[in-house]
């Protein structure tokens, strides 16, 4: 089972892909504590999330440690599913009331980072963490 989710090519490529993907959800994530008012509770209070605190944290929590395991390419495809949730329900509670109040355009342009970090969290799902990647060091040393 290990095997199947660490699998991945010897592309060294992917980590360009890994490299931003995973700063963003570590930034995002540590943002979410930092300026808890503005990015974390706060936000989700604003949006009319239930238990705005704990999503905060929790949704925080997931982005860093994830984020994290995207950088360093270790567990990619696993780190990969939450970060793809987060990603959906983004898209959805928050750039729905864009759509209806301001446009298919205004949409388009205010989600173009929400669909960067989604389509990019599928790619590493699929492909998993590449050439330079802990996965790649682990089935290396594994055989």
């Amino acid at each position: 089972m290990l095997a199947k989710i660490i699998s991945t090519n010897n592309s060294k490529t992917i980590i360009l892909i890994r490299l931003i993907v995973g700063a963003v959800f570590l930034s995002e994530g540590i943002q979410k504590f930092l300026f808890p008012a503005l990015r974390g509770a706060g936000r989700f209070e604003k949006i009319g999330l239930p238990s705005p605190e704990f999503l905060g944290s929790f949704v925080g929590a997931f982005e860093i440690i994830c984020g994290l395991l995207l950088l360093i390419g270790l567990f990619s495809r696993l780190a990969s599913i939450p970060l793809i949730v987060i990603m959906l329900v983004a898209l959805a509670i928050t750039k729905s009331e864009v759509y209806l109040e301001e446009g298919l355009w205004e949409l388009i342009h205010e989600s173009r980072t929400d669909w960067a970090m989604l389509l990019g969290s599928f790619f590493l799902l699929i492909e998993g963490s590449g050439g330079y990647s802990f996965d790649k060091m682990i089935i290396r040393n594994g055989r």
